[in-house]
């Protein structure tokens, strides 16, 4: 008997735990993550937090605190000031797509694409998701590339997937 209440507790706490989960927005799920502080940090600069905290659903590729560090410090820092905000604001939203794009679904894309697919962020601008090497990466409008490291990080509003470097419109 002490086990199946035993079994019971666990099942109904894992239960529990997951809906507490995926009741978190994707802002809540990068705040409560310190490998996007960097990025938390930019999306306060920029004022999205609030919109990012919205219905929705959105696709986030969200840099890590060591993809902003590829930046120079100065730039970020002038990224970061006040009267640079929609400067930020549009490298911000190139992260950012409509919808809920999971893992699987870009993976199929890419198979009707055969192997590159353009994706059109909040910005307004493209961005292309390909596969080479075995692996998924981003191909930003100025030539450079990110790989996608982490993928379906779930939130209420929306999926995030980590990227290892910060894409750049033009």
């Amino acid at each position: 008997m002490k086990k199946l209440v035993l079994v019971l507790t666990t099942i109904t706490a894992l239960v529990f735990s997951q809906m507490a989960t995926a009741q978190k927005t994707i802002v809540d799920v990068a705040v409560g993550n310190d490998n996007f502080s960097t990025l938390v940090t930019a999306l306060k600069a920029a004022d999205l937090v609030e919109a990012l905290q919205g219905d929705g659903p959105f696709t986030v590729f969200a840099p890590t605190n060591d993809a902003f560090a590829k930046i120079d410090k100065e730039t970020l820092g002038n990224l970061l000031k006040p009267e640079n905000k929609e400067t930020l604001s549009k490298v911000l939203t190139y992260h950012v797509i409509s919808g809920n794009l999971m893992a699987s679904d870009v993976v199929a894309a890419l198979k009707k694409g055969k192997g590159k697919v353009e994706v059109e962020t909040l910005s307004g601008e493209k961005l292309t998701v390909m596969q080479k090497d075995g692996k998924i990466w981003l191909k930003d409008q100025n030539g450079n590339y990110s790989e996608i490291t982490a993928t379906d990080i779930k939130g209420s509003n929306g999926v995030i997937h980590v990227i290892d470097t910060v894409v750049m419109p033009e």
